[in-house]
């Protein structure tokens, strides 16, 4: 429907007579639903845009927020370039990626940012966010002194099982070839819990307030993900890697092949073991990884202080997959092996002390140490 001349240039009028009362009753808005939600009130503002929120811009303002700069700053929801102009910091709307006024929008057109360091994700406003204060972030959860090496090293491992994946789904980067065709579908990811909590098209109220308390929930819930992300990585993940690289280095006195290794603890060596092999220039790859698993019983034991009695009832031996995201193995334990247990496996194997080989051959256990490393000898050797 077309307005006439007059009409359209009342609006107008109006539209700039209003701007003022306009950015102001926006501003006191949104500044009520982040004071609320944050038990207080920032000095700085930072904008986002309105209307319905993504992932991205719900992580970059919570990640914002966690800085030294931006301190629990307000979070003002607009397209108004007014408005946005006058904010200490905007995300994902503006047009402009400009880090030294603290814009960072990624939908510009010619905008081709990327992380570095090897990933070339186009970044989205969580990801250049991510770029400029991941560090800063980073050291003040993991109570590490900025310089720490630790911290670079913990910068990149959570942009790579973190944020990237934010960065490509908002920026519409697909997981696989086109003419793959997913096995399954998956809406558990972040970014579809984040899109799923704005308010439903059927709900009557859809008012910019109730919006605004949605995105503050959608910051809380990728927030929390985010600090889980780098505590796990800060608190597990930096120590077990200590943990494999030591058990590599000393692989050759488990087997000469070297091909297997030993670990001294349970821990998750599935998210080190392929690149600590291309930095230490493994050339022969490892296949099996044996590892100790404590009862029940002894964990109370220890956690009570008490001595370890015993190590050796337990022993698991682990196949080592093709490629960290595949369930393949390099070399999968024997099929004559597979599904059998306890007294029929030791059998069949000739290896005392078996107590089981899963159905596909990737994890296989023994009750001893060394029944566990035969049975990864003799796995070697068998086809």
């Amino acid at each position: 429907m077309f307005l006439p001349f007059g009409v359209v240039s009342q609006c107008r009028h109006t539209l700039v007579a209003s701007n003022f009362f306009l950015r102001h009753r926006r501003r006191s808005l949104s500044s009520a639903v982040t004071a609320a939600a944050s038990g207080g009130g920032g000095t700085k503002k930072v904008g986002t845009h309105d209307g319905s929120f993504h992932c991205d811009e719900a992580l970059g303002c919570f990640m914002i927020r966690r800085t030294e700069d931006f301190s629990d700053a307000d979070i003002i929801r607009t397209r108004d370039p007014l408005v946005l102009d006058e904010l200490d910091a905007v995300l994902d709307v503006g047009g402009v990626y400009e880090p030294s006024k603290h814009r960072y929008d990624h939908h510009q057109k010619g905008f081709r940012e990327v992380f570095g360091c090897g990933f070339r994700t186009k970044l989205s406003s969580a990801g250049l966010v991510y770029k400029h204060y991941g560090k800063e972030i980073i050291a003040k959860e993991a109570k590490l002194d900025p310089d720490h090496p630790d911290v670079h090293l913990l910068f990149l491992t959570v942009y790579r099982n973190f944020i990237e994946a934010v960065d490509a789904i908002d920026n519409g980067i697909n997981q696989y070839s086109k003419y793959q065709l997913p096995r399954f579908v998956n809406n558990t990811s972040l970014s579809s819990r984040v899109e799923r909590m704005n308010p439903d098209w059927t709900d009557p109220d859809r008012s910019p307030s109730k919006e605004d308390e949605a995105f503050q929930r959608a910051m809380q819930l990728a927030g929390t993900e985010l600090l889980e992300c780098i505590r796990f990585h800060a608190k597990s993940w930096l120590p077990a890697r200590s943990v494999v690289m030591d058990s590599l280095l000393a692989r050759k006195t488990v087997d000469s092949s070297g091909e297997i290794i030993v670990l001294a603890h349970s821990v998750p060596w599935k998210l080190h073991i392929f690149e600590l092999e291309k930095e230490m220039k493994i050339i022969s790859t490892i296949k099996y990884v044996i590892y100790p698993v404590l009862s029940r019983s002894i964990y109370l034991h220890l956690s009570s202080g008490y001595e370890q009695k015993d190590r050796s009832e337990k022993w698991r031996l682990h196949a080592v997959a093709v490629a960290p995201d595949k369930f393949d193995s390099r070399k999968p334990l024997p099929p004559s092996w597979r599904g059998l247990e306890s007294d029929k496996l030791s059998q069949v194997s000739g290896i005392f002390g078996c107590t089981f080989v899963h159905i596909s051959g990737f994890i296989g256990g023994n009750r001893t140490y060394d029944g566990a490393l035969a049975m990864a000898k003799a796995s070697l050797m068998l086809t």
